[in-house]
């Protein structure tokens, strides 16, 4: 593993740690935003624990990186932000809404091609 993937990966993990444990925990912002979005709550809740699980993944492929944890850490990451920007662009958000989900996928893409 490269230092740009640890440090890719160390921002995404801690930064998707946060985000999930805020999610599942029901902070307010996200509650809205959910509905805003259309999706029912028990979706929030458990995309949080995805998030979590993911950013694990992740965090431990910095340390274990010969078992492939890096490589999944980034494909789980990268396929929740894809799914996050599909869902904005459907809800016709704007760019400014849409694009943290377009950047966070493709630093989780470049982590899972730095693993490929």
């Amino acid at each position: 593993m490269n230092v740009v993937s640890i440090i890719i990966s160390a921002l995404l993990g801690l930064m998707f740690l946060m985000a999930g444990i805020m999610k599942m925990s029901g902070v307010k912002m996200h509650v809205e935003n959910f509905r805003k979005l259309g999706l029912p709550q028990w979706f929030r809740v458990f995309t949080g624990f995805y998030q979590v699980v993911s950013a694990v993944v992740i965090i431990v492929g910095i340390w274990a990186d010969g078992n492939g944890w890096s490589l999944w850490g980034g494909l789980l990451l990268a396929l929740t932000m894809l799914v996050a920007a599909l869902v904005h662009v459907r809800a016709k958000d704007s760019a400014k809404e849409t694009m943290p989900a377009v950047v966070l996928f493709i630093l989780a893409a470049i982590v899972l091609l730095i693993n490929l």
